[in-house]
């Protein structure tokens, strides 16, 4: 792959983004109460098809409600494909604003839990193998099977 070759990507990708920001901002969905900022909950749906209404209260995706931001540091993480060193090149900023980044984003979905889950699992697992309730076979099966 020449350099040329590989910025053309790059820049179909950037572009790529932009576009999707463009017709999201089209769409328009409110993601907060105009009135107290508080979380908007969906109250009727319709089929497109079928005209058949629904009606109750059903929250927004979670990826609904990011702020400007969010959405876009997570679309250029995505589209980076996780690479951070990628995601510090296309929005210009340092290593470790782009790691602060992502941990913020991450607890505002709820996924750090998941993380402290994992961690504190791992510490368990550690600690009954010091202890000699479990083998070190037991141990590497379980260890493996919280990263799988």
């Amino acid at each position: 792959m020449t350099l040329q070759y590989i910025y053309t990507i790059l820049i179909k990708v950037d572009l790529h983004i932009d576009y999707i920001d463009k017709w999201i901002n089209k769409m328009n969905i409110p993601n907060k109460c105009p009135s107290c900022s508080g979380r908007i909950i969906v109250t009727e749906l319709c089929c497109d098809d079928c005209k058949t209404y629904v009606k109750g209260n059903f929250k927004l995706p979670e990826l609904a409600c990011m702020e400007d931001g969010d959405d876009r540091f997570l679309k250029v993480f995505l589209s980076a494909r996780g690479n951070i060193k990628e995601v510090e090149r296309c929005l210009s900023i340092s290593y470790p604003t782009v790691k602060s980044r992502l941990e913020a984003l991450l607890a505002k979905l709820g996924l750090s839990q998941l993380k402290s889950e994992v961690k504190r699992r791992r510490l368990e697992i550690v600690e009954k193998l010091d202890k000699g309730e479990l083998s070190a076979k037991e141990a590497i099966k379980m260890l493996r099977e919280l990263e799988g």
